[in-house]
């Protein structure tokens, strides 16, 4: 296409199980440097588990929720759900055929790194911001226990998390979920 450039584009890559403060601190950091970011919702097969709650569809939701009320316009990112591959050297070219084309690849997941590495692509890691506080894996153990966990995740999410009764999904689930090899 003439008069047409591939825009600087960077990749990162969660579960996003919530998506939470820290996430969206490192993609609004990485639109900082990059014309546009392609966000993998990785595991995107995955839903209804303690570790994975969310569907894909709910995750993609809650993101594009929190980049709107951050300002960010919707032609700047793009939401793209992956599964998982069932073997490791397959995930990376799964990837790239689900996605526009990127340079870098931002991700603090040692596999997804060093598959990554492997292909040849830049990798970052993401910076955390304030780890011990901001991790989905702490919104759920708080959404468990009872506890405050709205004010780690941005106001939308909060908010759309309670409109699909994600919270009682949660707490339903770890009533259910037995470890494998368990017996009944």
């Amino acid at each position: 296409m003439r008069g047409w450039r591939e825009p600087e584009r960077a990749c990162m890559v969660g579960r996003f199980q919530p998506p939470h403060k820290g996430h969206l601190k490192a993609m609004l950091d990485i639109l900082a440097e990059f014309e546009e970011l392609v966000v993998v919702v990785g595991s995107a097969q995955l839903s209804h588990e303690l570790d994975n709650p969310f569907t894909a569809g709910e995750r993609m939701v809650m993101l594009r929720l929190a980049l709107s009320e951050a300002g960010v316009p919707p032609e700047r990112y793009w939401l793209v759900p992956v599964p998982d591959a069932p073997m490791h050297v397959a995930w990376v070219p799964i990837v790239l055929s689900y996605c526009p084309r990127f340079k870098v690849v931002f991700s603090n997941e040692p596999l997804t790194r060093r598959l990554f590495e492997e292909a040849g692509f830049d990798v970052r890691p993401i910076p955390f911001y304030e780890r011990e506080t901001y991790s989905a894996t702490e919104v759920r153990r708080r959404m468990l226990a009872g506890e405050e966990w709205r004010e780690l995740v941005p106001p939308a999410v909060a908010r759309y998390i309670e409109a699909i009764g994600g919270v009682e999904r949660l707490r339903a689930l770890a009533k259910t979920d037995k470890p494998a090899g368990a017996s009944s």
